[in-house]
């Protein structure tokens, strides 16, 4: 590691300290080696994990993800046939039948968690990460930081993933299931999801500086 010149301040200060966010102890902070986890020692929170993406994989990962939400949402996820007669449904579709048969809470909730909320976070973290590869913070940064910390616990594409693989298992009890490319560009959405939730974009406060006025 190339170190700085005497005298001269880097581009961007090290972290130095771990606050637990549970407990507020407070400890010195270093560099974790691969598979390392940090813990609080007062509380057994995690302070931080060792992640070997860096920035520009992040935003590989997120762009990924959008294109498998855009086929998710395009694609029908299964067709069901009974006596000849076969339908499809996509996500959408199955969000305005269930608007128009007066299970409109159940219809807003899960357009919410299945689209609104994966899709704004999706954007918020490709808007952050753009900038964050040049060190520099967003337009808006703490205002993005914040909604992807509150909306995180409310994207649940991995739960009706789940969901749906087993309401397909038990309706081919009464009709022919055809799963369609659709449930399959979730599943796809699932893992990436899953890859991402191990990430802690927090540390973006740390490589990243305030843009100058």
């Amino acid at each position: 590691m190339t170190m700085p010149a005497q005298g001269i301040k880097p581009r961007i200060a090290p972290p130095t300290l771990w606050i637990c966010e549970h407990c507020d102890t407070v400890y010195h902070r270093r560099t974790l080696v691969c598979g390392e986890v940090a813990r609080c020692a007062r509380c057994d929170a995690i302070l931080e994990r060792h992640h070997s993406l860096g920035v520009r994989g992040m935003l590989a990962l997120v762009l990924t993800a959008m294109i498998a939400f855009v086929q998710a949402n395009i694609w029908p996820i299964v067709t069901l046939g009974l006596s000849g007669q076969m339908i499809s449904a996509t996500l959408w579709g199955c969000i305005v039948m269930m608007w128009r048969e007066h299970a409109q809470v159940v219809a807003v909730i899960t357009a919410c968690t299945l689209f609104f909320f994966p899709i704004g976070k999706m954007l918020l973290l490709g808007w952050v990460l753009l900038f964050a590869r040049r060190g520099q913070r967003a337009p808006g940064f703490r205002l993005a930081m914040v909604t992807l910390y509150r909306i995180g616990p409310w994207t649940m594409s991995e739960v009706f993933v789940l969901g749906t693989f087993v309401a397909i298992v038990k309706a081919r009890m009464y009709f022919d299931v055809i799963p369609n490319p659709g449930i399959f560009a979730y599943g796809v959405l699932m893992v990436i999801i899953t890859a991402f939730s191990s990430i802690d974009v927090r540390r973006l406060w740390d490589v990243t500086e305030e843009r100058p006025a």
